[in-house]
């Protein structure tokens, strides 16, 4: 019979069942500030045309 008191310890890739630190925080984070840029740009600039008139 198996002793029940004791303790598994596995690792975090285990756990998670992938490997951290890959980059994936950085391509989200730059598309976060890509699409506010873009999203920003389609709005000043005929707001900006709009004015000149």
């Amino acid at each position: 019979m198996a002793d029940t008191n004791e303790t598994v310890r596995i690792s975090e890739e285990a756990a998670r069942g992938a490997v951290t630190n890959t980059g994936l925080r950085y391509v989200l984070g730059f598309s976060l500030a890509f699409a506010v840029i873009a999203m920003s740009l389609v709005w000043i600039i005929p707001a900006l045309a709009r004015a000149a008139h």
